[in-house]
């Protein structure tokens, strides 16, 4: 018969959870010590495209601090400068550690992750000792491999992020800074009337009484298929009438750009 260390249970006995716990809170102590300050940034789907998988109108409105270990302590994986046709690229990998109990306490309980329970692939980590911003690649939960037969951390490989107009709203002026700096946003620099609001509204003011005070409006009804505008004189229902348009069967005769068919108008059978 094998015989283990006798200090330890690997796994049997009373006192297995005991010492899962104690060597979980050993971990933390050590990422408090060696780790740094980062703050871990859930990604907010608004108009997910079911064709090619993607959100390219991503919101981040919460920034939760919480600490990390640097595993790569020598610098950043990866390919770094590399020159392409598109010129010189800077691809910068790293891997960090964080505990999946802090993870849960801190982050997952607080927030509504895509998915729940760990990491998600496509959340944003700030690093402000370097003032930058990195994206999760992928989430490694099995290593090290059941040390004292549990898993008590997450191993996150993650990349720099390149922006891509996302809106950030966390509360963080670090982090908010960087949206008012680099976004391309039309609401960012924006006309504002007399009354102090501007001429282009994200969210749709009161508009059935006809006495709306704004130019453009960027709302989007999802009960309705087409874009009302705010106009009395707006013929947008008499065009869809007129064109085949079926508000409750969603079919248009004339161009279908919906996500049925994403390549444009296809006769049907």
């Amino acid at each position: 018969m094998v015989v283990m260390n006798p200090y330890f249970q690997h796994g049997d006995g009373i006192g297995n959870a005991s010492e899962k716990y104690l060597y979980e809170d050993l971990i933390i102590e050590g990422l408090k010590i060696y780790g740094n300050l980062i703050y871990y940034m859930p990604r907010d789907i608004v108009n997910r495209d079911l064709v090619l998988g993607e959100d390219v109108n991503s919101k981040f409105k919460n920034a939760f601090p919480i600490e990390m270990y640097f595993e790569t302590t020598e610098g950043f994986a990866g390919q770094q400068e590399l020159i392409n046709k598109f010129g010189l690229e800077i691809r910068e990998d790293t891997t960090l550690m964080v505990s999946k109990r802090r993870f849960h306490n801190k982050i997952d309980v607080r927030t509504e992750l895509n998915v729940k329970g760990r990491p998600n692939e496509g959340d944003i980590l700030y690093f402000p000792l370097m003032n930058s911003f990195f994206e999760i690649q992928f989430v490694e939960d099995q290593e090290p491999f059941f040390q004292l037969g549990n898993l008590p951390v997450y191993k996150l490989r993650v990349t720099r992020w390149e922006y891509s107009n996302e809106g950030l709203d966390t509360g963080v002026q670090g982090i908010d800074d960087k949206d008012e700096a680099y976004s391309t946003n039309l609401l960012v620099d924006r006309i504002h009337l007399e009354d102090g609001k501007g001429t282009i509204q994200l969210e749709q003011d009161d508009t059935s009484s006809g006495n709306a005070n704004f130019l453009i409006n960027e709302s989007y009804d999802s009960t309705k298929v087409t874009v009302q505008t705010q106009s009395t004189y707006a013929q947008n229902l008499d065009l869809d009438t007129a064109a085949g348009f079926d508000t409750a069967t969603v079919a248009d005769d004339v161009l279908d750009f919906t996500e049925r068919n994403p390549f444009g108008e296809v006769d049907e059978v």
